[in-house]
């Protein structure tokens, strides 16, 4: 039976998180010592010790879920031969599915995504811009609901597709919070501000695109081991080029979960679907996109043989 591996976003963050794996598993504790290298300071105390609060700030955010989610792959590597059928990643998480594919080298990865949350960060005024989760409206009466709001100076869009029912838009902060209170009106469950410091993947994160051009361009990116489902197009990237251009797009752009996993069940056709580190909001996500798939949580660092079990791995 083939597989995927699928790497987490931001949000999935936790003080704590990747210590058992360090303590247990020398590939972890060296992935870690790695990453504090490649950034000029302690990743690792941050992941495992905090505080909170830094931890939460997304330009260490982004960098700590990274570290951490290529400290628990390289454990897994060391323990049992990996060779998924496909990999994708949520936002952040498709750097990790890069690494993990062979297209960028971590320290690559790790300085690449640290400046993208600085930027991100950067990007609109704390304040102005806003997201929201929107629970039980399907896509096509949602936009329905933005195209009634939408201004060009005056912005709302849908910036994730996770899963069916749950979406979240981003834009100013006047705008999402009317359109909120539309789909509701609308038939929502749900609609709920959430607490982010910026309007990620939404056209307010173009001055973030453009300046983390530059890196990209600047950076090496090789050619895919295996097929990298990339969040933009929902579509495996041939090459390290199209790598490279579909993170860009990415910045600015929706995050289409739905149609990513959708193609990596129906035309990959993997079974199995293994998130690979912090949290499970994507076996969450997953269990609503297709029930019949087998989704597993990232494994404790005690549990390998059962995560290889699941996988079928032989």
């Amino acid at each position: 039976m083939s597989y995927a591996l699928i790497f987490p976003g931001q949000g999935s963050q936790f003080v704590g998180m990747g210590k058992d794996w360090a303590e247990a598993h020398e590939p972890a504790r060296r992935t870690f010592e790695e990453a504090d290298d490649a950034l000029g300071f302690s990743i690792s105390t941050l992941c495992f010790e905090g505080p909170g609060d830094e931890l939460q700030l997304t330009a260490n955010t982004q960098p700590a879920i990274l570290a951490c989610s290529v400290a628990v792959l390289r454990s897994l590597s060391a323990y049992g031969d990996l060779a998924p059928a496909a990999v994708a990643g949520h936002s952040l998480g498709e750097y990790s599915a890069l690494v993990a594919a062979g297209v960028l080298e971590l320290g690559d990865a790790l300085r690449l995504v640290r400046r993208r949350g600085e930027l991100m960060q950067e990007a609109v005024p704390v304040g102005e811009g806003a997201m929201a989760a929107i629970i039980g409206l399907d896509h096509e009466p949602l936009q329905t609901v933005l195209d009634g709001i939408d201004a060009s100076d005056h912005r709302v869009v849908i910036a994730n597709l996770n899963s069916p029912g749950q979406l979240v838009i981003a834009g100013h902060a006047d705008a999402v919070e009317t359109a909120a209170a539309r789909a509701k009106e609308a038939g929502a469950k749900l609609a709920k501000l959430l607490p982010v410091s910026a309007p990620f993947h939404s056209p307010l994160m173009k001055p973030a695109r453009e300046g983390l051009e530059g890196d990209l361009r600047a950076t090496t990116f090789r050619d895919p081991k295996y097929p990298v489902v990339c969040n933009i197009d929902a579509q495996p990237v041939a090459d390290g080029a199209a790598a490279r251009d579909a993170l860009e797009r990415q910045i600015d752009g929706p995050v289409r979960w739905i149609e990513s996993m959708e193609h990596v069940l129906e035309v990959v056709g993997a079974k199995t679907l293994g998130e690979i580190g912090p949290g499970k909001v994507l076996t969450g996500l997953g269990k609503r996109i297709d029930r019949s798939a087998s989704w597993l949580t990232s494994p404790s660092p005690d549990a390998l043989d059962q995560f290889f079990d699941s996988l079928k791995v032989p």
